[in-house]
């Protein structure tokens, strides 16, 4: 026993061992959460409170229940059979098949999956007459799924909750497709929970034999729980109030898929008289890294409050690096540039790190990469050209390159959908092998051509078909007048590729889209279509099956639970990081999710990071100013060593080596490139631009689409320095302003 507990430390002890009643466990970014859950765990069944079986404990990934097994096993040293441990779609399907019954199913009952749940769901709604292009299923499945997170089954959704969705139908639909489920003898995952929750909540004879069963309750990242996975611990522990639920209000940021931090803010007013205890030694991150974390979060008002400090002994390290730079190409070099010689002084590149937040900001890093022949991987997510909608953009670019690519025409020809059944695609085969004089066949755009004038393809088809051959001509003439960059957005957006997107409402939507965006970004640089499209097939063929260490690139969300000895973290503007979209949907409230997506991204650091805004940002081809990121601003200064056009002297920035503001200290070092490769050209240092015909004198009065009004206090070029009524004083280029 003594084994067990010798490797805590006090407040670790102090959570292991508190086994009566409530507690909060308030577990840090690397304060040892895991450690505390399963020692906690073993110390309740070596010192013998209760027996296996006894004991709920509740993960949200299969990965960390098996962990969490292997490690109480490794501790008791023994397997432990009978283990109540696993995710909560696991435990409550386990329970939902001992009372079938109690909700009209049996206990051989099948789970759906999210395919099988969306064509139920679609033979529902054709049932009752709803126009599916007006009321898209995905958008209904996505209500539905909300109630169901909710633990509101049909018949207590309240009437004010039922307006949004095809004129007030929503609830019937819902209350449909729950009696066909039952009629199936079928659940989807929603169903799991929320079918448990009811069972629990109306009939007390099984609530009381499963108070009886479960002596103590462990419950991992509570502060991801849903509003239906609440009630259900709740209902589980109101009887003993033995339950321990480990979270961190800090990295609270799921809510666009329903974790309610309210969940953990609430916990001592749900148990009264309970213990909350605060892990706050981290063994993770150097001292400055976590003031950097600690002074950004404490700006936050719903949270508990908690301050990290290194339990370390080789805590202090360099300090956080904020670099500001002109623009997005030059943040990519940059970055790209420090991986490079970080692998070249003997570092991983398996302990290096992009956090983006956004899917699509990691296509320049990949681009540079690629460059510098540095091995990379995309985590928890495609290669920005292996990506679905990347793929279908593409494929539309190659038609309109070379008409005779069939295995692109044949992708996107029902793409929008078009009215293309089987039998029509069949009839598009046929004619393209029977085409040609000599037998050789035709390209399936020339067949399709053909079929129309012999009236093969008919209603819906025919339209689809004749709009998009007539398209495709379209776009060639305005690649050879007006060139590629245009002619891919007017391909993208009249053959409604775009709006296809626009009108979906699942949660990738909207980062296809992005990713959309991005991709006629990257075709302005280059000098041609084909020149573009050669540059993709090489990097697809970039050798993704070799073996050995790489940089990994991903969204913040991914790189959760994750840390790595070097992170970066571009992209912190206003609009992008805090992300403009959740500021619009949640107000404050999602100011302070992005807040704490912020602190995840810093903790995720054991040695050095990187912080990176630009002033200029290239978005969908077109430049536009940014701010910097309110967060920058809180990041304590005794933390952080700002450098680039972050500082306020220019003569600092010109006097510093290499243009950086003294450089990113022992980690980082000086741009050893320099001697192999041309010296990357700053913000300060770029070339004079042509000044506009109209010149723009000191005194002057401007305006600024984003800033508003201001006036111009210094001239450089064709760069402005402009005191804003409101926005304050910023540097921009002339063209982005106009005479007020």
């Amino acid at each position: 026993m003594s084994d067990h507990l010798a490797r805590l430390n006090p407040e670790q002890r102090e959570a292991v061992e508190c086994l009566d009643g409530p507690l909060l466990v308030l577990a840090g970014a690397g304060t040892g959460k895991t450690r505390v859950l399963t020692t906690r765990f073993a110390h309740i069944l070596l010192t013998g409170q209760a027996y296996p079986g006894q004991v709920l404990a509740v993960t949200f990934t299969n990965k960390a229940a098996r962990e969490m097994r292997e490690r109480v096993a490794a501790m008791i040293g023994s397997p432990a059979e009978g283990l109540w441990l696993g995710t909560f779609h696991a435990l409550c399907a386990r329970m939902l098949r001992r009372h079938a019954g109690l909700v009209g199913l049996t206990s051989s009952f099948n789970i759906l999956d999210a395919d099988d749940q969306l064509r139920l769901l679609k033979q529902i709604m054709e049932a009752e007459r709803v126009d599916a292009k007006r009321w898209p299923a995905p958008a209904l499945m996505a209500v539905i799924q909300r109630w169901k997170d909710r633990g509101l089954p049909p018949d207590r959704i309240p009437a004010e909750e039922d307006s949004d969705f095809a004129s007030g139908r929503a609830r019937a639909l819902y209350a449909a497709y729950q009696d066909r489920l039952r009629a199936l003898d079928a659940v989807d995952f929603g169903d799991l929970l929320l079918h448990v929750t009811e069972i629990l909540r109306t009939h007390a004879e099984v609530l009381a034999e499963y108070h009886h069963k479960f002596h103590y309750i462990l419950v991992d990242e509570y502060q991801d729980t849903n509003l239906v996975q609440y009630y259900w611990l709740r209902l589980l522990a109101q009887a003993r109030k033995n339950i321990c639920c480990v979270g961190d209000d800090d990295q609270s940021i799921y809510s666009w898929r329903g974790a309610e931090v309210e969940n953990i803010l609430r916990f001592e007013k749900d148990f009264p008289g309970a213990k909350v205890v605060r892990l706050e030694s981290n063994y993770r991150s150097t001292a400055p890294i976590l003031a950097a974390a600690a002074g950004l979060i404490a700006h936050n008002e719903g949270r508990l409050g908690k301050t990290l400090h290194s339990g370390r002994d080789h805590a202090e390290g360099e300090r956080v690096q904020v670099v500001g730079l002109w623009d997005s190409n030059e943040e990519a070099r940059l970055v790209a540039s420090r991986i490079e010689a970080l692998r070249r002084d003997g570092e991983s590149l398996s302990e290096m790190a992009v956090l983006v937040r956004a899917g699509f900001q990691t296509r320049a890093f990949e681009e540079r990469l690629i460059t510098l022949g540095v091995p990379y991987r995309v985590v928890g997510g495609l290669r920005f050209y292996e990506r679905s909608e990347i793929r279908d953009a593409i494929a539309y670019l190659r038609v309109i390159h070379q008409p005779a690519d069939d295995l692109a025409f044949e992708r996107i020809v029902n793409v929008p959908r078009r009215g293309l059944g089987e039998g029509a695609l069949r009839s598009l085969h046929e004619a393209a092998q029977a085409g040609g004089t000599g037998g050789e066949g035709v390209p399936l755009s020339v067949a399709a051509a053909t079929l129309l004038e012999q009236g093969g393809l008919r209603g819906r088809a025919r339209e689809g078909v004749r709009e998009l051959l007539a398209g495709f001509a379209r776009w060639r003439e305005t690649l050879e007048h007006e060139g590629h960059v245009v002619a891919a957005q007017m391909a993208l957006e009249e053959s409604g590729y775009t709006a296809m997107w626009q009108a979906d409402t699942s949660p990738e939507a909207p980062g296809r889209l992005e990713n959309l965006k991005e991709l006629v970004r990257a075709l302005a640089d280059f000098e041609s279509l084909a020149g573009f499209l050669d540059h993709v097939s090489l990097v697809m063929e970039n050798d993704e099956a070799a073996e050995g260490e790489r940089v990994s690139l991903m969204t913040l969300h991914a790189a959760k639970g994750l840390e790595f000895d070097t992170v970066f973290l571009p992209g912190w503007e206003e609009g992008l990081f805090p992300s403009q979209r959740t500021l619009d949907e949640s107000g404050n409230k999602g100011l302070e999710e992005e807040r704490r997506l912020a602190y995840v991204g810093i903790t995720r650091a054991r040695r050095r990071l990187l912080i990176t805004h630009a002033a200029n940002r290239l978005i969908y081809a077109t430049w536009q100013s940014t701010i910097p990121s309110r967060f920058l601003d809180e990041l304590p200064d005794e933390a952080v060593e700002r450098s680039g056009s972050a500082t306020s002297e220019r003569e600092q920035r010109l006097s510093a080596p290499h243009g950086f503001g003294g450089g990113f200290g022992g980690g980082f070092g000086a741009f050893p490139m320099a001697a192999r490769r041309p010296r990357l050209v700053d913000a300060w240092e770029q070339p004079a631009r042509k000044p506009r015909a109209d010149a723009i004198a000191v005194g002057q009065r401007v305006f600024h689409q984003k800033f508003g009004y201001g006036t111009v206090t210094a001239t450089e070029d064709d760069k402005l320095f402009v005191d804003f009524d409101k926005a304050g004083a910023k540097r921009v280029l002339d063209t982005f302003v106009e005479k007020a």
